[in-house]
């Protein structure tokens, strides 16, 4: 101390004042900076350039080329709405450091030209003596140079209870936030009093440091924003080579070049999927609101999905898998162990008098958890304790002494007459009994074994006419041991269900705190986390990388990692990423912010955490559960596979667009065209869109979370998906359709090769067969939209009835395509004519022959499956 005292320049009397100002001009003011933002015109270009955004700018510029400005400037629209949203997601990411600078306190009590005084804390400088009291937040890193002081670490380490932090040389080789006379800023000192000098200050801190790892750590892409690249470029590659074969093929069969060039402007329109993001982020939006319901918070749309691919997550302990409530659990006495009986409730109704717990007007219990916990205690096992008779009878207080680990009580009462009642950590008080304590240590470590916080109690009955003693040495001798009580905080109930819906969906859960390895170990095993193999890390931040690489990955291992530190939980991440893992992180600290940065998915917690963690979290729980996790990756598998069915429905009317004008090429012109350009609009941009929104809000199919996380390699888009599109539901749609176009045609007597031009007697046939081919699409999109409600199970498994908004879609597009047949007005603009009633017959069957075509590959899939061993 006299070293650190010698090198600082510090005396006695602090600082001077004027001595202070220099040094605050050297080493700048005690607050926590942040980087430099990026431009924001720059941020936007980038967004504007995104390979989605520049499919939709070239499907916009082809809107405005092929004579229809309103889809072009509603495009734009997505365009710019898309840029600005994602925008604000980048952003996020630096609110986590401002928030940082909101732990440090506005004032600090120092010691200046020997007299104490209140000053600004961004005006603290290394060298300056401060004052550390109860209720206080430590101003700077700072070592203790007198007194000793009860700390909340929390925030920086994770555990639950209290660190204490006396006068004293250090720990050689000891972790910093470990050296048993340093205090940090940030933190809150929760008892007693002492003076430190300060070394530290601003970014050189350990909230600083924590603050640049947030800053240095990047976040990358989900895995839905990489897919949704590559499906934009396949489509965009789908979509511009179709355009092209079709203009090479019309002229080559001659037809008229204006002709031709709209009709492949056309088709390429229409196979740009306008309305893919929007229906995207709706399904994630949908996703978000639900979860906001259920307890999630998400605040990147992205994460909804990336939490249905999460294959393993990383939890802390303390309010997350346990309730974050000291109770007594297990009661142990010298003559009789852990057998209850009478003793039981007099040993704990005696620890209870040990206290300073208080109670207000609605009966709530104020202080200590650990204290309440034994009052509680004491009214379970029917020994209740008359809070306002507790006080009455007290002789003398000696609060609990961080450096003893004890606190103690004179008490006066009919049954016991005055005594000493000691209460405190196992070690200090077993010292101050009179004769052997060897089973009450071997009881202590057996008690700690299953997870629990062990205190001693022990007692001294005093003579009637003695004096109370005015000295806390002069009590706390010659004691009688009463027992020791073990305190836990229990699991959350729901939470054992939770961790087997994990393991049934094949993920695995780690524990990740800060907390000492044997009670993570007992609440662990209690919720089920180690199914078959359980490992416990005890010191995780001297585990090598080597040793990481090889516990993560162990398929049938999950692992306590305890007593961990900021760079353990990001070196967990990243050896997890190394392994091509998608991770959740839960964190409530300042300590978790660049570990949930970094995680594919930063959980926060709501109700405990801390602001810094909830800005570089991508989730919070408002209720801060871990069963809410499981409930979120159960609604991102969802999301997901409902992307993936709306993609399907798109997909599926790629084959009954595209053949009408391979007939006509093929045919040389024999066969007329069966569509005109404006019904190929209409049907991708006025009939399909509600339905494709509606796939996006469908329940989750039975036996979501029975399977395997999806590879994080999986595209979005699988060749089954194109199979099934182009190939079933697709190809079934298309013969339908030419059906149903040939049959109009063969009926008014059409042969290959007729006239079928205005003036021509069988104009009016062939318009009423593009009607035909038009409204058959129409009906083959219904069909295609209740198929592909399911991707595995039966209809009758979800239920017809089960979507309503989808009812209400398809309501729609019947409605619009009655309109486009039968409005007089509308048949000018579309090309269309009414249709008789045969031929309403006649598609009105092709949704039952789509979905049942459909139904039957579902069902020949799913007894191939069970077919096999």
């Amino acid at each position: 101390m006299p070293l650190l005292r010698r090198e600082l320049g510090t005396g006695s009397r602090g600082l001077s004042a004027r001595e202070a100002a220099r040094r605050l001009a050297v080493y700048g003011p005690n607050e926590v900076r942040r980087k430099a933002r990026t431009s924001l015109w720059r941020e936007l270009v980038r967004q504007l350039a995104h390979p989605l955004a520049l499919l939709l700018w070239a499907a916009a510029a082809l809107a405005f080329v092929a004579g229809i400005p309103v889809l072009g400037w509603a495009i734009v629209a997505v365009i710019l709405v898309n840029a600005a949203f994602a925008l604000l997601q980048e952003r996020q990411a630096e609110q986590a450091v401002e928030t940082l600078a909101k732990y440090l306190p506005e004032h600090a009590l120092v010691v200046r030209d020997g007299r104490p005084s209140t000053v600004e804390a961004r005006e603290l400088v290394p060298g300056d003596l401060v004052v550390l009291e109860e209720g206080a937040k430590v101003p700077a890193d700072a070592r203790l140079t007198e007194g000793g002081i009860e700390v909340d670490l929390s925030m920086l380490t994770g555990e639950s209870a209290p660190a204490e932090r006396v006068v004293g040389p250090g720990l050689i080789g000891a972790p910093l936030l470990q050296e048993p006379n340093l205090v940090f800023s940030g933190t809150i000192c929760t008892g007693g009093q002492a003076q430190a000098i300060v070394f530290a200050t601003g970014n050189h801190t350990e909230l600083g440091r924590i603050a640049a790892l947030s800053q240095h750590t990047r976040r990358d892409s989900s895995p839905l924003e990489q897919q949704v690249k590559k499906v934009a470029w396949l489509i965009a590659a789908v979509a511009v080579a179709m355009g092209g074969v079709f203009l090479v093929a019309g002229v080559a069969v001659g037809l008229p070049l204006t002709d031709t060039l709209m009709f492949a402007i056309g088709l390429l329109v229409a196979n740009v999927p306008e309305g893919l993001l929007p229906t995207i982020t709706l399904a994630l939006a949908v996703g978000v609101r639900v979860l906001a319901r259920q307890g999630a918070v998400i605040k990147r749309l992205s994460a909804v999905e990336t939490l249905g691919s999460t294959n393993v997550i990383c939890t802390d302990k303390t309010g997350t898998l346990t309730q974050n409530r000291m109770r007594l659990q297990a009661v142990w006495t010298p003559e009789h162990g852990r057998e209850p009986g009478p003793w039981t409730g007099d040993m704990v109704r005696t620890s209870a008098l040990c206290t300073t717990v208080t109670r207000d007007e609605k009966g709530e219990l104020h202080g200590d958890p650990t204290e309440i916990a034994l009052v509680a205690g004491a009214a379970a096992h029917d020994a209740p304790v008359d809070l306002g008779g507790r006080d009455t009878g007290r002789r003398a207080l000696f609060r609990f002494d961080p450096r003893l680990r004890l606190m103690s009580v004179v008490h006066a009462d009919a049954a016991y007459g005055p005594r000493v009642i000691v209460k405190g950590a196992p070690e200090p008080v077993l010292r101050t009994l009179e004769g052997s304590s060897e089973s009450a240590a071997a009881a202590t470590e057996a008690l700690a074994r299953e997870g629990m916080r062990v205190l001693a109690v022990a007692a001294r009955t005093l003579p009637d006419d003695a004096r109370v003693p005015s000295h806390r040495e002069d009590a706390e001798t010659g004691l009688r041991l009463l027992g020791l009580v073990g305190l836990y905080d229990p699991p959350r109930q729901e939470v054992a269900a939770a961790v087997r819906r994990c393991h049934e969906a094949g993920l695995r859960v780690h524990i990740v705190t800060g907390d000492n390895g044997a009670t993570a170990a007992a609440v662990a095993r209690e919720v089920g986390i180690g199914l078959p193999r359980l490992h416990v890390v005890a010191q995780s931040e001297s585990i090598a990388d080597h040793e990481l690489d090889e516990l993560l990955a162990s398929a049938d291992t999950e692992v306590v990692f305890a007593r961990s530190s900021p760079e353990t939980k990001l070196k967990v991440a990243d050896a997890l990423r190394a392994h091509g893992q998608i991770v959740a992180m839960t964190g409530d600290g300042v300590n978790d912010a660049p570990a949930l940065h970094r995680a594919h998915i930063g959980v926060a917690m709501g109700l405990s955490g801390t602001d810094v963690a909830r800005e570089a979290s991508t989730m919070v729980l408002t209720d801060d559960n871990f069963a809410t996790i499981v409930t979120a990756i159960e609604s991102g598998r969802r999301v997901y596979d409902n992307v993936r069915k709306f993609i399907v429905y798109i997909f599926a009317h790629l084959t009954p667009e595209v053949v009408p004008f391979l007939v006509f090429a093929l045919s040389a012109g024999a066969v007329p065209l069966p569509l005109t350009v404006l019904q190929i609009l209409a049907i991708d941009l006025g009939t399909e869109t509600l339905p494709a929104l509606a796939l996006g809000r469908e329940r989750a199919e039975p036996g979501t979370m029975s399977r395997p996380p999806r590879p994080s390699s999986q595209g979005v888009i699988s060749r089954d998906m194109l199979v099934r599109s182009w190939c079933y539901l697709g190809t079934v749609s298309a013969v339908l359709v030419m059906g149903a176009f040939f049959y109009v045609l063969w009926r008014a007597g059409w042969q290959p090769g007729d006239p079928t031009g205005a003036g021509d007697p069988l104009h009016h046939a062939y318009i009423t067969a593009t009607t035909a081919t038009f409204a058959g699409i129409v009906t083959c999109q219904v069909g295609t939209a209740v198929a592909a409600r399911t991707d595995h199970a039966a209809l009758r498994e979800i239920g017809l009835c089960t979507n309503p908004l989808l009812l209400a879609g398809i309501a729609f597009e019947l409605a619009f395509t009655a309109a486009l047949v039968y409005a007089p007005p509308l048949q000018g603009l579309f090309g269309t004519a009414a249709l008789p009633l045969d031929v309403v017959a006649l598609i009105a069957t092709f949704p039952f022959l789509v979905w049942g075509t459909d139904e039957l590959r579902r069902w020949v899939r799913r007894a191939d499956h069970r077919a096999k061993p």
